[in-house]
């Protein structure tokens, strides 16, 4: 059975929109990201690998990777977890080939604070991945640094 609305003179027509916007809904480009799955495999030759799992959520990833001449070579994740943490490992993914470890804690920093909204100097090569990085998804926040915190845990082994 449908219901329908009664006008009501007093409320102007502009305010009658059915069902109320939610604006906590999934940002498209976090999904986008997250289907990019070219590098959710894993690597049976790897130097470094740790496994971390997200208290408040559950979300489990693994980080898998190589390390040349103290550069991470190869890069590969697999892991049960939400759309975020599949968004911000691929995106990680993505942009740690060739990186340093100092360049690791960087981004975490750098990552943390564009989640509260504090101003940093950022570079322009993690540009990409600090898109996902704003205060719409601060309530995500441990779910997008889960495979950061899982790299720098890989590489302190």
């Amino acid at each position: 059975m449908v219901t329908q609305r009664i006008a009501n003179p007093f409320i102007p027509v502009r305010f009658w929109a059915w069902p109320p916007l939610n604006k906590n809904l999934m940002n498209n480009e976090i999904l986008k990201i997250a289907l990019n799955t070219k590098n959710l495999s894993i690597i049976n030759n790897h130097t470094h690998y740790t496994k971390l799992k997200n208290r408040v959520c559950g979300d489990e990833i693994e980080i898998y990777m190589v390390i040349k001449k103290g550069k991470i070579s190869n890069f590969k994740y697999t892991g049960e977890s939400c759309v975020y943490c599949q968004a911000s490992a691929s995106l990680l993914s993505r942009t740690i080939i060739n990186k340093s470890e100092n360049k690791i804690k960087f981004l975490l920093k750098t990552s943390e604070n564009k989640l509260k909204n504090i101003k940093s100097t950022s570079d322009k090569e993690w540009k990409s991945f600090l898109k996902i990085m704003n205060k719409n998804n601060i309530n995500r926040k441990d779910c997008l640094l889960l495979p950061i915190k899982a790299t720098l845990k890989a590489l302190k082994k």
